[in-house]
């Protein structure tokens, strides 16, 4: 998404409440410009004032989040002492039995892998970090015909989830002549599974792992067939649809919650501590949505509500609203950053310009007091590069030219941040289409293969050493996730409706009953 190139700083501020309300009337009557029709790209002439300028319309469907709803959200698990108490009790039993846990490493393995999925995992970082330094003594020591394909599949993704380099030849012994999976193992339902999602953290190269991964994936599909175990069906089926490795830990969680519910092989006091936490986790959120909704609201708060509402402005005058030359005049602007070089600029985009240009200023000047560091070089380039790759994708929609994919990504890397909905430049899916004359179902057989390559990358480096922390490269890979979240049926982020709006229900409106 185009905000995350600014996850590296501090979030930008605008000067005061005043002209931050006049951004946000300016935000409310644009989308609402765009609402005067249900048909995509229609034009409109309803602009500030300049009557007779053919405009498209995104088509965006009403805000379904409005301030009073936010306002009304409230949860008695925000400061109800009984529940913290209740879930620092529960804490200490759990992280007991992470200690306790030494003849059964597997056992120990299972219950890791458990904590992740519910989202516990943070709570005891240290006896997991424990814990994984010797599974590699694990995995090696038991082989041939003792060696188990779940506990060997599960401890590779394990360790590698954690930043810790395993080879694939782990998995050899499980292989026969030919490079296939042996036989015996095409009926052992849980370690296909584990295997399956543990294939899925691959790297360049490993091509055992990833023909194993095809071969898990077709005889999952007739131990589903053949399976009488509900919960282990569940997560076959989550699984097919999508790896665990790609999708975003917190919804993981709330899915996992009411999965966990129906094993019957399960840890009640691990699954009551995730309820907890759940709701207790979703009451802070909701806090934080308050707070950011509010005007008088926390300066911090408030800051990354301004910033991701600009962004989303701009890149919609890009995309929907600007002319042609508009929107060179808007970015030439941006690039010189002078404030005397908008007196050409049409209203809506003086609004755009000035709360830009002040907010970045501010920043900048902030970072320097507080950190001795000048970052208006980095910001200014920032915002000049994002704002060309907007301004070419527009060059592309006006003169009606179809970019191959390989332009289209070299681009969109900096400018993507919605599905095609408007009838605008083609994505990547339609660019492979048009360049190879090719069919919808080849086009997107491809754009899979790419995402793949691009989660090779990605496990590679997270491998590395890096002088990152852990938590920085797992909000890193999460950017990937919640794209893939947000594009993967369609246009989750413009339309509030659908699936969108279960998600956003079950993260940050509804708890999960408890006791």
């Amino acid at each position: 998404m185009a905000f995350s190139l600014f996850n590296s700083v501090s979030v930008c501020t605008f000067p005061g409440h005043t002209q931050w309300k006049r951004f946000l009337n300016f935000q409310n009557r644009f989308h609402r410009l765009n609402l005067s029709s249900a048909l995509q790209c229609k034009a409109t002439t309803e602009v500030f004032g300049d009557v007779g300028v053919v405009r498209r319309s995104a088509g965006y469907h009403p805000p379904i989040w409005g301030h009073d709803y936010v306002q009304s959200l409230r949860s008695d698990f925000l400061r109800g002492e009984s529940y913290k108490e209740r879930a620092s009790e529960l804490r200490g039993e759990v992280s007991k039995m992470l200690c306790e846990m030494v003849d059964d490493p597997l056992e120990k393995l299972e219950l890791i892998d458990t904590l992740r999925r519910l989202g516990l995992s943070r709570h005891f970082e240290d006896e997991i970090s424990t814990t994984l330094k010797n599974v590699s003594e694990y995995c090696s020591s038991v082989q041939g015909e003792k060696q188990s394909l779940h506990a060997t599949a599960l401890g590779f993704r394990l360790l590698r989830q954690h930043g810790f380099k395993v080879n694939q030849d782990v998995f050899s012994s499980f292989m026969d002549e030919v490079g296939n999976l042996k036989a015996r193992f095409s009926l052992d339902c849980k370690g296909l599974l584990s295997l399956y999602e543990g294939s899925y953290l691959l790297v360049e190269g490993e091509t055992m792992l990833e023909n194993a991964r095809d071969s898990a994936a077709e005889l999952l599909k007739e131990c589903r067939k053949q399976n009488n175990d509900q919960y282990l069906s569940m997560l076959v089926d989550h699984a097919l649809e999508l790896p665990l490795h790609w999708r975003m830990p917190r919804l993981e969680a709330r899915w996992f919650i009411g999965a966990y519910e129906k094993n019957k092989d399960k840890n009640h006091i691990v699954l009551e501590l995730a309820i907890l936490d759940f709701n207790m986790v979703q009451a802070i959120h909701q806090d934080d949505l308050r707070h950011a909704s509010a005007p008088q609201s926390g300066k911090s708060r408030r800051d990354q509500t301004k910033v991701n509402a600009l962004i989303t402005v701009i890149d919609d005058v890009y995309d929907v609203y600007g002319t042609l030359d508009e929107l060179e005049l808007f970015t030439d602007a941006i690039e010189r950053w002078d404030i005397n070089a908008i007196q050409k600029l049409p209203a809506y985009m003086k609004i755009c310009y000035h709360a830009l240009y002040n907010s970045v200023n501010e920043m900048a000047f902030d970072t320097l007091k507080e950190q001795g560091i000048d970052v208006l070089p980095f910001l200014k380039k920032v915002w000049t590069n994002l704002c060309k790759a907007y301004l070419l994708e527009a060059k592309w929609y006006y003169i009606g030219y179809k970019p191959t994919l390989q332009e289209y990504i070299d681009n969109a890397w900096l400018s993507i941040s919605y599905e095609q909905q408007r009838g605008d430049v083609p994505k990547s899916i339609q660019c492979y289409m048009h360049e190879n004359e090719a069919p919808e179902e080849e086009a997107r057989e491809h754009v899979k293969k790419l995402i793949e390559a691009a989660w090779k990358k990605i496990n590679e480096e997270q491998m590395a050493k890096s002088p990152f922390s852990r938590t920085f490269i797992e909000i890193a890979m999460d950017l990937a996730r919640v794209s893939q979240l947000m594009y993967q049926n369609g246009d989750g982020h413009a339309i509030e409706d659908g699936d969108s709006k279960d998600r956003v229900l079950s993260l940050f409106v509804h708890p999960i009953p408890w006791q």
